[in-house]
């Protein structure tokens, strides 16, 4: 590979809806380039980015996956990412990584759910964006039609910078060619709405253009630069990967006129923490201090723990000394590469701009700044926005003993993932991983027993219920136990009384007079968390509650600390029954996103399961986002509904709210299930 500049370097991250052709695209692209013999196949699974086995297995995307290529004299980084809404963590990871993001549309469908989604997260990243029309040969695709509706659903800065000629066999450049024929419009009036479009963002070529009536392309790249910073244009591309159309002419799109480090804007790290953090930006000089980002992990069995990161200041070289985050103690570099689907190629130096990975370094997470001074120290970027996993499992092993290693599995699971959590809930006792939906849980569990040998049985998690009064009560015990010898005795008196939603938990002592010695009311109140820890009516953590221990007897020979325990554990039970004590559940915020014309079958369904909507807005195009509460119980199997209802095309998110009292008849049936702890002797 030749050297080249940070000046030379584009980094591209192919996004958009699953389907669209993505990889297929990258496919074309690469051997346009150069970079392999032939284009691969999805669906015979010998593409480069496709590699892993699962995806040869699903034949699409479930990771994002690196290429590198030359084009024209300019270095080209590719990322191609997954479409699916399950794997959106993937394809927002990688926009930390690059300038340019090119959404990638599917000429016979058009926008669908996760393309709007990705032009709007790139859109808070301020990255450039670029829109491709692939699949522009299909027998189906309405290409006028489509252009509108991308112009109606985006903007009217997307603006063709290409079109089809010869029925979808090629393109015709409409920017610096303003000749030439096309399959529908003109290429002439495609030309002079860009650079009607363009000049806006410079007054002095304004005018120079309403004077003279025309400008030169060299005159235009600045200004165009600029337009693509600002988001005054978007350029959209006609192309076809399956017959090539196209495929050079993205090429030198990419090549002359997609920004490099020094153009693109410059993505914001914040030194320092919380709300003292000073925003600033790097600066892509060769020689300045390193600053890079490591937007993804890889927990390779063959290669160990691979962390990927995008240079954004200084040069990398083998032997440079790197700190992660604030880590105390430098690294050494060994081994520096560039990606290649599979492949790790072995690098000499990356500079600003550049991709690359370095491998077995096991401080590396992800979303860590990576830098050679501590100068750097307490620096970080822009926290990425990602969706919240929310689709839950409860796992356990079928093999027994295998416990601790599924932990070390999960948490390998976890590292190359930031949509895959890893819960453990004492309360319930149980292991619940999470993430974005139902297909991206069957990918981790089928990678579990494929890549780790490991298999587990999975069932719903349990909902996290809580218990709670509603009225103040008192509640008393005398334990009393001879057992020949020296016997057990305390006595307790308490009262409780319900405290507001969220306040958790009060112990209070105003016992007076010693009638129960100081040194017995932590054992008291052992005895109350006891109880309150592992639930009183249904086996459900008691919270909200105000437990005041007043009065009590004790012995001085007999009285110990587990007389107390057992006194303070039976007191609260006896107060409890009395105080009116009521079952919560978790109530969350649900918000959904969909097209339009699913909208009153949603609302019904969500109406049916005991939610509410609160409100509803346009979310772009033809998409709309319904806003609403629910019971956290009612959603478990919300992912296959939503899925049902919208053919797949709708996702959404939750987030906890609060809690609120069970239905009677719900309460009547965790109570029935519920088993007291066997009474100890008197």
């Amino acid at each position: 590979m030749p050297k080249y500049s940070t000046e030379s370097i584009r980094t591209v991250a192919l996004v958009g809806h699953t389907g669209a052709g993505k990889t297929t695209l990258t496919e074309a692209l690469l051997a346009k380039a150069g970079a392999i013999a032939s284009a691969g196949s999805v669906e015979k699974g010998n593409t480069v980015c496709d590699f892993d086995p699962l995806e040869k297995e699903y034949k699409h995307s479930l990771n994002s996956a690196l290429v590198n290529f030359a084009w024209k004299n300019v270095h080209i980084h590719l990322i191609d990412t997954p479409g699916s809404p399950d794997f959106m963590g993937q394809a927002i990871g990688a926009l930390a990584a690059v300038e340019t993001a090119v959404i990638v549309v599917n000429a016979e469908t058009g926008i669908q759910l996760a393309t709007d989604r990705m032009l709007k997260w790139a859109a808070k990243r301020n990255l450039c964006r670029m829109i491709v029309i692939n699949r522009i040969d299909a027998e189906n695709a309405d290409l006028p039609a489509m252009l509108a509706r991308i112009q109606q659903a985006v903007g009217k800065e997307c603006l063709p910078i290409n079109l089809p000629a010869k029925n979808g066999k090629d393109v015709v450049d409409c920017f610096f060619n303003p000749d030439g024929e096309a399959d529908f419009s003109s290429v002439k009036e495609a030309h002079a709405a860009l650079v009607d479009q363009v000049v806006e963002v410079d007054d002095a070529l304004m005018e120079k253009y309403l004077e003279q009536g025309e400008v030169s392309p060299e005159q235009l790249h600045a200004p165009f630069e600029k337009a693509l910073r600002e988001g005054h244009l978007i350029p959209v591309c006609f192309a076809s990967a399956r017959n090539g159309a196209g495929v050079a002419a993205l090429l030198d799109v990419f090549a002359d006129l997609a920004p490099n480090a020094t153009e693109g804007n410059a993505p914001p790290f914040l030194k320092g923490d919380g709300a003292e953090a000073q925003e600033f930006y790097a600066v892509p000089g060769a020689k300045a201090h390193v600053l890079a980002h490591v937007f993804k992990v890889i927990v390779d069995p063959f290669v160990g723990k691979v962390g990927i990161f995008r240079v954004h200041q200084g040069t990398i070289t083998p032997n440079t000394q790197l700190f992660v985050g604030d880590g105390r103690r430098p690294f050494k570099v060994g081994h520096l590469f560039t990606i290649q689907g599979k492949d790790y190629v072995e690098t000499d130096a990356l500079v600003p701009g550049d991709i690359g990975a370095v491998t077995k370094v096991e401080e590396i997470e992800f979303d860590r700044v990576l830098h050679d001074s501590h100068d750097e120290d307490h620096i970080h970027l822009k926290p990425l926005e990602f969706p919240t996993p929310m689709h839950g499992i409860a796992v356990e092993t079928k093999k027994k003993g295998d416990e601790q290693r599924l932990f070390e599995v999960l948490h390998k699971l976890e590292m190359e993932d930031p949509c895959f959590k890893l819960e453990r809930h004492a309360t319930t006792n149980e292991t619940v991983i999470r993430g974005l939906g139902d297909l991206h849980m069957r990918v981790k569990l089928d990678k579990m027993l494929q890549q780790y040998k490991m298999e587990l049985t999975t069932k719903p998690p349990k909902i996290p219920y809580r218990e709670t009064i509603t009225r103040l009560a008192e509640g008393h015990c005398r334990h009393k136990k001879q057992t020949g010898g020296a016997g057990q005795f305390g006595e307790v008196f308490l009262r409780v009384e319900p405290l507001p939603r969220g306040k958790g938990y009060e112990f209070v002592d105003k016992v007076k007079g010693g009638v129960i010695p100081n040194v017995f009311i932590p054992a008291v109140e052992k005895g109350v968390r006891m109880a309150l820890d592992t639930g009183v009516i249904a086996g459900y953590p008691v919270h909200d509650i105000r437990v005041t221990v007043y009065d009590g007897k004790h012995h001085a020979v007999d009285s110990k600390e587990v007389a107390f325990v057992s006194a303070g554990r039976k007191a609260i039970i006896d107060a409890f029954s009395k105080a009116g004590a009521i079952v919560l559940e978790p109530i969350v915020n649900i918000e959904i996103a969909a097209p339009d014309k699913f909208m009153g079958d949603l609302t019904s369904d969500l109406s049916g399961k005991r939610g509410q909507v609160t409100g509803t807005d346009n979310a772009g195009g033809e998409l709309t986002t319904i806003k609403g509460m629910a019971p956290l119980s009612e959603l478990s199997d919300y992912q296959t509904r939503l899925k049902s209802v919208t053919g797949g095309q709708g996702s959404y998110s939750i987030d906890f709210s609060h809690y609120a009292p069970v239905p009677p008849h719900t309460q009547a049936q965790l109570v029935s299930k519920h088993k007291q702890p066997v009474e100890e002797e008197q």
